[in-house]
């Protein structure tokens, strides 16, 4: 039973040469306990049931030995010879494995490995300290203690960081719609993929027979259309986002652009409501312009143009992340749609991305709203743009704001002018954006 009991140790940290620079030994396995202590001023080291032999001791071939009786004791100086062989075979090896795999660069290689090995002496000396002490877990904290210190830090600096940023789907946690444990990663996918629903800011400049003030016509006669049959948010800014993108590709004549126009809004009606309009309604809203043949002639067309590809981050999809990490207010959600689809109506407004854009509305809404930060690190930290990048494009939609009312293309100012939106047109601009940047 104490055989037993002594064969399940392991030998000290040292023996097995597992750190950085020891040097393994030949298949050396004690099977019995390794005991060290410091006898008086000499600190002779005591080293019991050590044998060497040329192939590993297993735990059968180990009750044998000791069996028979062939464990015995090793003196401190058959200990240090050992070891020197060890070194030895190690150097040997280190020499071969350089010589095998570096060919053309053997002699510089071979002495930067030769000086990271110790000496005979100093791995002695190494094990004999291992050896000395008593628990063998203190040598592992001593190694890595400096580590675990700088990790400490790093986590405690993480956490304050954490704790300091409010968690703004904190009451969403039991809503399995709302996808908490998704939704940052998913709007990281937004941020990376929205390069695909932009369009280039001068393509009119390729189309022969049409402008820039008919698309503006065009858009605000969809914005109209889409209040009519009172569809969603999602379903217009998809539509002019595959509107702008088919007329990128595509050379179109005049007669034709009020047939995309109408054709874009009943793909994006399919994609986003759950009860689209039929094909006849947009023939009948169009005044019987266009045939529903034509409709699903151009429908076929933008798709085969636009390969399918309908899945796009809008302005509005990261609108609704961006109003949630302001505070999801219904004054500022109602203030922010408003300037963005002002900006819709604006051919200029194209060189914004999608996720630039949500991120100026909302920060002119706030600022329409005079609301205390501006821009808080929250919003920083989700929209992934500070203050100073947004000011440019926030300037251009109070221009917008304050010409709302004015000229034939009125659609959104109506719209929004109504109580159902707030009355959000009817609020004073905000003359104080961005005037610590003048």
């Amino acid at each position: 039973m104490n055989m037993a009991r002594q064969t399940n140790n392991r030998r000290a940290l040292g023996d097995i040469g597992n750190l950085v620079g020891a040097l393994s030994t030949r298949c050396t396995v004690s099977k019995g306990r390794v005991l060290a202590a410091a006898a008086g001023e000499n600190n002779i080291v005591a080293v019991k049931n050590f044998v060497q032999v040329d192939r590993p001791v297993t735990r059968s071939f180990g009750a044998t030995l000791a069996k028979e009786g062939l464990l015995t004791q090793a003196p401190a100086q058959e200990f240090e010879e050992h070891m020197k062989w060890g070194a030895k075979q190690r150097r040997t090896r280190e020499r071969n494995h350089v010589k095998t795999n570096v060919e053309n660069s053997v002699v510089p290689l071979a002495d930067k490995v030769l000086e990271s090995v110790p000496s005979p002496h100093e791995v002695i000396g190494w094990s004999r300290a291992a050896l000395l002490k008593n628990d063998t877990e203190s040598m592992i904290i001593d190694l890595t203690e400096e580590d675990e210190d700088d990790d400490e830090c790093c986590e405690m600096e993480t956490e304050e960081a954490e704790s300091q940023m409010p968690n703004i789907d904190e009451a969403d946690m039991d809503n399995p719609l709302a996808v908490t444990d998704y939704v940052e990663d998913i709007y990281s996918f937004y941020h990376e993929r929205e390069i695909i629903s932009c369009v280039p800011p001068g393509y009119m400049s390729l189309q022969s027979d049409i402008n820039e003030k008919m698309r503006a016509i065009l858009v605000d006669w969809l914005i109209e259309v889409h209040l009519k049959f009172g569809l969603m948010h999602e379903t217009l800014f998809l539509a002019i986002n595959l509107f702008d993108r088919y007329l990128s590709s595509q050379s179109v004549v005049r007669k034709s652009l009020q047939l995309v126009g109408v054709t874009s809004m009943l793909l994006a009606s399919k994609y986003e409501e759950i009860y689209a309009p039929i094909v006849e309604d947009f023939v009948l809203v169009s005044d019987n312009a266009y045939r529903k043949s034509d409709i699903l002639q151009m429908e076929k067309s933008i798709l085969n143009t636009l390969q399918f590809n309908i899945t796009v981050p809008t302005p509005y999809v990261f609108m609704k992340r961006f109003l949630k990490a302001a505070g999801s207010e219904k004054d500022l959600e109602t203030v922010s749609l408003f300037l963005m689809e002002l900006c819709q109506v604006e051919y200029i407004m194209l060189k914004y991305p999608p996720s630039m854009l949500a991120a100026a509305a909302v920060y002119t809404g706030v600022c329409i709203l005079r609301r205390a930060p501006s821009w808080s690190r929250t919003m920083e930290c989700h929209t992934t743009y500070t203050e100073e990048q947004l000011i440019e494009c926030a300037k251009l939609m109070t221009g917008f704001h304050q010409n709302a009312g004015k000229g034939k293309l009125t659609s959104v100012h109506k719209k929004y002018s109504s109580p159902k939106f707030s009355c959000a047109a009817r609020l004073e601009p905000a003359h104080f954006i961005g005037e610590n940047y003048l």
